[in-house]
């Protein structure tokens, strides 16, 4: 059936005729003349007919009228004709549901056929109708996810023979990691089978996918319709640390932890909790707040300017380069050792010692040196390494306190305490070195003599008696530490909530972006991760 009138019903793409398109495209949909502007609220009416109108010309294959029936044609057109054409779609119901003012939800069902196999492809959508800004006509206004709820900018829906292979992936024992069991692992998955998937030994089969934008990253896959042959890959991953995770970030919106082994630096657990799919656990780039004290706490103990058992003077507030740093609630510590001052997180314990270090320097230099950030960590799979760039004034003091420049990720701040906990750097991978030929990454040195047992005493005090404690409470043994931090993000309403901590071989680090202070929302996460072990 053809144009409009297949509306609802199964629809051979390519067998339609036109919708009556005038032939032009580009922002605004058509350029048909109208009589008088319209202006004003878009009405149900006009949503409903416009809604109609679009599905039914994508139903029918109709790219360019459905294209000019939205607020950017020159964008919507080769997305609907790609789903005929690339995403191999043979025939389509796209049904509207009840509009809610001006947003219309639907469902596709579709069928991808490929040499011969064909198989369902069946999701819900919606759209918003807006009036265009130059005709004033109601149109779609044009997002990728119109087509598929999951697309972003810039990607693309495709299917057929994907270049990698499946893989297999399994934990360190043995256990198959499928993304049905562990649905945040999907990201980490699909990267692993980028790289992975012909030096594992699979065979392709045919599925529809997400094309990335960037074209480096991993493509994500939608369905299959004819399973390959998978190679098996083996990861250091840990199921049940894994499943911990999982369920750890699923309480929280925008929320990502990461688990690792300080004496090996493998990554036991990756896990996301995010509407966007982003591996931000692996990723992300944040100021990572006061969990950076615990670098700043070693740069500042090697030099001899603190030391764990040493009063340390913890005002309300202190000035640098014009610049007031105030502690939580204005509090002060008197006579205080500075392992207390680390404990209750006092911001002006640190800022007050830039004096003394007189060198904006020091603090990247031991990140780099010592920690192993920014020396190009090769995991496995596409990670981001962190940076502590030098800066000067007040923003060199803000990076004493973990803002301004510096960006971490849950995996660098996990690293760090791993780190923390044994005094050396140990790049942390998904899979071993010995599969690819790969170089890890080595820092420098280690930390200087008696820093990491300081750093280790005052992060087991932070857990028992300090900001961390009632986060921690729950974690069993004595052998454990933690750190807290909330980064202030310019313009929004709540600080990102961060915290790192260990038990025993086991540290883990997480980020709930908007959480708030570091014991509400990413406490919790790494508490219930490190409970795993």
């Amino acid at each position: 059936m053809a144009g409009g009138a297949a509306y609802g019903v199964v629809t051979l793409v390519g067998d339609s005729g036109s919708h009556g398109g005038d032939g032009k495209s580009g922002t605004d949909g058509g350029s048909s003349v109208t009589a008088q502007k319209a202006t004003g609220p878009v009405t149900d009416q006009e949503t409903a007919q416009v809604a109609k109108d679009f599905l039914a010309a994508w139903a029918s294959g109709d790219a360019r009228t459905a294209a000019d029936l939205t607020n950017n044609a020159q964008a919507a057109q080769p997305a609907v004709a790609d789903f005929k054409s690339k995403a191999l779609v043979s025939k389509a119901v796209i049904t509207p549901g009840a509009p809610n003012g001006t947003t219309v939800p639907f469902k596709v069902e579709a069928e991808i056929t490929h040499d011969g196999t064909a198989k369902p492809f069946v999701y819900d959508s919606q759209l918003t109708v807006v009036r265009g800004a130059n005709s004033g006509k109601p149109l779609v206004d044009w997002q990728p996810s119109v087509i598929h709820p999951q697309l972003q900018k810039d990607e693309r829906l495709r299917a057929g023979t994907p270049a990698s292979p499946p893989v297999k992936a399994v934990d360190r024992h043995g256990k198959e990691l499928t993304p049905e069991q562990f649905p945040s692992l999907r990201p980490v998955l699909d990267a692993l089978r980028k790289t992975y998937g012909e030096k594992a030994g699979g065979t392709p089969g045919v599925e529809v996918w997400i094309e990335p934008a960037p074209a480096d990253a991993p493509k994500r896959t939608l369905t299959t319709l004819v399973e390959g042959k998978p190679g098996q890959l083996q990861t250091v991953l840990d199921a049940d640390v894994q499943a911990a995770a999982e369920k750890a970030v699923a309480q929280y919106a925008e929320a990502s932890v990461v688990a690792v082994q300080p004496s090996t630096g493998d990554i036991l657990a990756v896990a996301n909790h995010r509407q966007d799919g982003f591996n931000a656990a692996m990723l992300g780039r944040r100021a990572p707040g006061s969990t950076m004290k615990i670098v700043t706490a070693a740069m500042l103990l090697e030099k001899g300017l603190v030391a764990a058992d040493r009063p340390a003077a913890c005002p309300p507030s202190a000035t640098w380069d014009g610049k007031v740093f105030r502690n939580q609630d204005g509090f002060s510590l008197q006579g205080q050792p500075f392992s207390t001052s680390f404990a209750r997180s006092c911001n002006t314990a640190f800022i007050s010692l830039i004096d003394d270090v007189r060198d904006n320097g020091a603090l990247p230099r031991v990140a780099k040196e010592a920690f192993g950030i920014g020396l190009d960590w090769k995991t496995g799979i596409p990670s981001q390494d962190g940076t502590v760039p030098v800066t000067s004034g007040s923003a060199a003091a803000a990076e004493y306190i973990g803002q301004g420049a510096i960006q971490m990720n849950p995996l660098n701040m996990a690293s760090i305490t791993a780190t923390a906990r044994t005094g050396v750097f140990r790049q942390p991978v998904l899979v071993k070195s010995s599969l690819d030929g790969r170089t890890l990454a080595t820092a420098p040195r280690p930390l200087a003599p008696g820093v990491s047992a300081q750093l280790v005493r005052m992060m087991r005090q932070t857990a028992t008696s300090g900001t961390a404690a009632k986060a921690m409470a729950s974690v069993g043994g004595s052998d454990k530490g933690a750190k807290t931090g909330s980064a202030e993000v310019d313009g929004a309403a709540s600080p990102d909530s961060w915290f790192t901590g260990f038990k025993g071989d086991l540290a883990a680090a997480a980020m709930v972006e908007g959480g708030g202070h570091g014991a509400d929302a990413a406490g919790p996460i790494v508490a219930q991760t490190l409970n795993a072990s």
